[in-house]
């Protein structure tokens, strides 16, 4: 697990402190809206995505969908979310857990408009039972995030 260079990740920009543990799962939008005691759209759901160029991370308000032709006009191609068993050797962290920093290097971070519905967010952090609460600010300045509209309008 990555969650050890998660927290240094989160140390360097001193922001430690907002790393949160839970003793039941948060692996899904409902589970970690539970565990954080919010409302789903404030999870930052991150979407594994496979392109031409390699793998890519896609963050989105967690109760966001992707919208195929937006993406397809962004990335000039179509959207192929990378299976859970290919997880961790492509973008370092599990099913669940999928957090949108300490990446490998050269995985590339998008952050979708529809997150700005919600300050603060709350990404995973590297496993399937953690979160990091983080305003959007913060967020784009440790993801080296590029801002983009690639998600349908949330129900």
């Amino acid at each position: 697990m990555r969650v050890n260079e998660v927290k240094a990740h989160l140390d360097r920009f001193g922001l430690g402190q907002r790393y949160r543990e839970f003793s039941t799962s948060s692996a899904t939008v409902e589970l970690a809206a539970q565990a954080l005691h919010c409302e789903p759209g404030r999870i930052a759901k991150s979407l594994s995505i496979m392109t031409k160029e390699g793998p890519l991370v896609l963050v989105v308000m967690g109760t966001a969908r992707l919208d195929n032709r937006k993406f397809k006009d962004r990335f000039h191609q179509k959207a192929s979310f990378i299976p859970g068993s290919e997880l961790e050797a492509l973008v370092g962290h599990p099913q669940g857990g999928v957090c949108p920093f300490a990446l490998p290097a050269g995985v590339p971070v998008y952050l979708d408009e529809s997150l700005r519905a919600f300050d603060p967010v709350y990404p995973a952090a590297g496993a399937p039972n953690n979160a990091v609460e983080l305003h959007l600010d913060e967020l784009e300045r440790i993801t080296g995030g590029q801002w983009v509209d690639v998600c349908k309008n949330a129900d």
